[in-house]
């Protein structure tokens, strides 16, 4: 396993912006800067950030939140950026994607591990449902299609759907996945401040122990979260390699073409 420090955007108006350059990959290149950046929603980027994401090379951003996220947040446009709406889930997100928000709200104050289950849902969906697949699939077709400039994806909190997409993309980059695991969980280092803030709102509100322990478990990523997606992978299609062979359609070339892009030499 290399260790690296997850390489953190001095961007403070968007949670958890990270570049994926740094890490080792296939014959020990390195993920190219610049190229490959994961963050939250940009609905409310400052002035002073969106001009360091320009002066950084950012040419495209992928939206990975449900069509009612969208609407509810719009992204903020950037100029010269292209912008592409890609849900990762057909479903709406907000509020758990559940339709009835105030009996989820109940069942979070009489049980703390509603949210992680539903949670672990999710993440069985991403990889295991059709639309999912097909997202993933034309994200990496994006990806292959982008010789430069920076691609940013995102999602509310740049945790989940953001998390499997980099995922994808770092074990495709030969990547090791211990590495890519660690990457994932840092997610919940960078929104500690995030958490507490929400966690003070609530208890302010009188929110009980429960119904806060379950909205701290919305706010964080987990190994139980991401181990569902590779447990449900391994189980279901036989392993990473033959998933994105057979579910998500990459080939030998589209991976050495990504590898060629997205890799130092």
């Amino acid at each position: 396993m290399h260790a690296v420090k997850p390489n953190v955007l001095p961007v403070s108006s968007v949670c958890n912006p990270r570049d994926l350059g740094g890490y080792i990959g296939f014959e020990g290149r390195k993920v190219k800067s610049h190229r490959l950046l994961r963050t939250g929603k940009i609905n409310k980027i400052s002035a002073k950030d969106e001009k360091f994401l320009q002066e950084y090379g950012l040419s495209k951003i992928i939206d990975l939140r449900s069509p009612l996220e969208y609407k509810k947040c719009p992204d903020h446009p950037i100029p010269g950026v292209q912008h592409f709406a890609m849900p990762l889930s057909d479903e709406d997100n907000t509020n758990g994607g559940k339709k009835d928000i105030a009996k989820v709200f109940e069942e979070y104050r009489h049980d703390q591990y509603a949210g992680f289950r539903m949670m672990c849902d999710h993440y069985h969906g991403y990889v295991s449902k059709k639309h999912a697949q097909n997202t993933i699939r034309q994200i990496l077709e994006l990806l292959v299609n982008t010789p430069d400039g920076a691609v940013l994806f995102h999602c509310s909190e740049g945790k989940d759907r953001t998390g499997i997409i980099a995922v994808i993309i770092l074990y495709l980059l030969g990547v090791d996945l211990e590495t890519i695991r660690q990457d994932y969980l840092y997610s919940n280092y960078m929104l500690n401040h995030y958490r507490a803030k929400r966690d003070k709102i609530f208890k302010q509100k009188g929110e009980n122990l429960e119904f806060r322990a379950n909205m701290r478990i919305l706010g964080s990523v987990s190994d139980a979260f991401l181990d569902t997606s590779l447990i449900t992978v391994e189980k279901e299609y036989g392993g990473l390699d033959s998933f994105l062979q057979n579910q998500i359609g990459v080939t030998p070339e589209m991976r050495d073409a990504l590898r060629e892009l997205y890799l130092e030499k």
